[in-house]
């Protein structure tokens, strides 16, 4: 029997007063939620619609059991954008939130032949070079310190012995659909594919940001950005601002994106 996907239940939408020209969606990172986006809901102009994705395990979804596996994850997120498929349909993900993009744009053509205006992914490898990683399999402390180095984690969340016990089973659970997503084969998607990535960051280096061009053959475009993994905290207008000009781009017929900006 097949599960029915509420989708309200997966999103955070920040509505528009009337009926939205278009909509974005944006998937968190590993251990991230909804509310590390909040300030997108409002950067765009009044004819976009903003949806967030809340993956289970946290927030005002604790309850709810955490997805484990990359394929289960991008398969619920599917099912929840099929009632939004009435305007233009745009996805950003940040880092795990990437490969998720990537592999929700796949199954949205190849089940249901629905193309993006445009695939945004930021700060991690394409789906053809990342790597298996066991981290998922370590205990707490290894966890907390990665999820430490890379940032975007409130700190007071990892700091206090309650509130770690509460966010744990989300960040590990993440951790595992990282770890086991291995390198796949490069299937091309049907839209512009965008870019960005940290100068300085050392988990995905510009150079390898740059292989997402392998499964953009409708355009490919590289923003490299100051800042380490989570630049986007800091250049948030810059992101905000380019994924706003990938629309105008396509209305005006300015289909290529060929070029690399840094």
């Amino acid at each position: 029997m097949s599960t029915v996907i509420d989708s309200n239940r997966w999103f955070r939408t920040y509505a528009v007063s009337a009926l939205p020209a278009r909509r974005l969606v944006v998937l968190p990172h590993a251990g991230g939620s909804a509310s590390f986006f909040h300030h997108w809901g409002t950067a765009f102009d009044s004819a976009t619609e903003v949806l967030v994705a809340r993956y289970p395990g946290r927030h005002d979804r604790l309850f709810d059991p955490c997805v484990e596996s990359m394929d289960e994850l991008a398969d619920h997120i599917t099912e929840a954008l099929l009632p939004r498929l009435d305007v233009p349909l745009t996805l950003f993900g940040h880092s795990m939130g990437a490969s998720l993009a990537y592999e929700v744009a796949r199954r949205l053509e190849e089940r249901h032949g629905t193309t993006l205006a445009a695939l945004h992914v930021s700060s991690r490898k394409a789906p053809h070079r990342v790597v298996l990683r066991t981290l998922h399999r370590e205990g707490d402390e290894a966890l907390i310190a990665e999820v430490r180095r890379l940032g975007g984690t409130d700190g007071t969340l990892l700091d206090d012995p309650d509130l770690r016990e509460i966010v744990m089973p989300a960040i590990r659970a993440d951790f595992k659909i990282v770890g086991t997503y291995g390198p796949r084969e490069p299937v091309p998607v049907g839209c512009p594919v965008y870019a960005y990535v940290g100068d300085n960051d050392q988990s995905t280096p510009p150079e390898q940001m740059a292989d997402w061009s392998d499964v953009a053959p409708e355009g490919f475009r590289l923003t490299v950005l100051p800042g380490h993994h989570f630049y986007l905290v800091e250049q948030r207008e810059p992101v905000t601002s380019a994924i706003a000009q990938s629309w105008s781009e396509r209305r005006s017929g300015q289909g290529s994106c060929r070029n690399a900006a840094r």
